[in-house]
């Protein structure tokens, strides 16, 4: 499995990582086939969040991980919090409940939570969710120092960050920022086609993604992408679906090329960003995840990489 690298330090971490969003809906038993097939396939990096099935998923991760074959110290980690799910309160057409929170008692309490269910004793990594337009900023950095200090969390990070957002909390926190999450795939290009449409009238205006994939690159932040095969806010995935026939035509070809399935043609996309970047998989389904593990050792060529590009539908000016 190929690494890359975490934050600036020297420790690497693999290209890869197992999302467990959908765990909630399987059996401990086929959590843990989860869990052992990426493993096998040099996966050793879990990502999950206090909201993936209102907690249910790390309660599952926990039943799964003691029958796996895996153990904890072989693991990478990482949980975000920060979303807050209450029972919604209509009004007429209006509904109220969620909101986003960074405080210092929220955060804390929230990772106490997190290391409860999945039964675990310190995270490898936290981020914050989402940008918390309220954001209390001495709050963070006084409940990162703690957790810190406590042997809670090894390593800090953010999630759906813009530039100035990323930069505003590196400025307040003490330790370093390693990751920004965001959703970054074939059919999720707005960072990148900012960056081909500057000084192109008449194009695609995406300011809020402006030089951000720029930026994480020069600062030596991971960027771990999200939902890398979905199309849409979480209209489902783009392989073999027939709203995207040039794509998936190019996957094929490039599937049959390397010999693998279009999981790992996409995959391989992503991780031939040259900043450095980590792929997060959604599937629960071993086969699925054994195949695009395939795609962190495919070099696609550069010809290859824009043909997909061009594919998923996106133009060069």
């Amino acid at each position: 499995m190929k690494e890359t690298k975490l934050g600036k330090t020297t420790l690497n971490i693999s290209a890869m990582g197992l999302g467990i969003m959908r765990m909630c809906d399987k059996t401990p038993e086929e959590a843990a086939a989860a869990i052992d097939t990426a493993y096998e396939n040099g996966i050793n990096f879990i990502d999950s969040a206090d909201i993936y099935g209102q907690g249910k998923s790390e309660e599952v991760f926990d039943q799964a991980l003691k029958l796996s074959k895996v153990n904890r110290e072989d693991l990478f980690i990482q949980s975000k919090v920060g979303i807050v799910v209450s029972p919604e309160r209509s009004h007429g057409s209006r509904v109220f409940g969620g909101r986003y929170e960074f405080t210092k008692d929220y955060i804390l309490n929230a990772v106490d939570g997190v290391l409860d269910r999945m039964d675990i004793d310190y995270l490898d990594s936290l981020l914050l969710h989402r940008p918390d337009f309220l954001m209390d900023l001495e709050g963070v950095k006084e409940a990162f120092d703690i957790l810190q200090a406590e042997g809670k969390v090894r390593f800090f990070g953010v999630s759906n960050f813009n530039v100035e957002q990323f930069k505003m909390m590196q400025d307040v926190v003490s330790q370093p920022l390693m990751f920004d999450q965001l959703q970054f795939g074939l059919m999720h290009t707005g960072m990148i086609d900012t960056g081909f449409n500057t000084n192109v009238t008449g194009t695609v205006d995406a300011n809020h993604a402006q030089g951000l994939m720029e930026f994480l690159r020069r600062k030596h932040v991971t960027l771990q992408a999200w939902s890398p095969f979905q199309y849409g806010q979480f209209e489902g995935t783009f392989i073999n679906n027939p709203k995207f026939p040039e794509l998936n035509d190019e996957l094929e070809n490039l599937a049959n090329k390397y010999r693998v399935g279009k999981n790992a043609i996409a995959a391989a996309w992503i991780l031939a960003w040259p900043g450095q970047v980590q792929m997060i998989m959604g599937t629960m389904t071993p086969a699925h995840i054994a195949d695009s593990a395939k795609g962190a050792d495919i070099k696609l060529t550069r010809q290859e990489w824009y043909d997909l590009y061009m594919a998923a539908g996106h133009k060069l000016p």
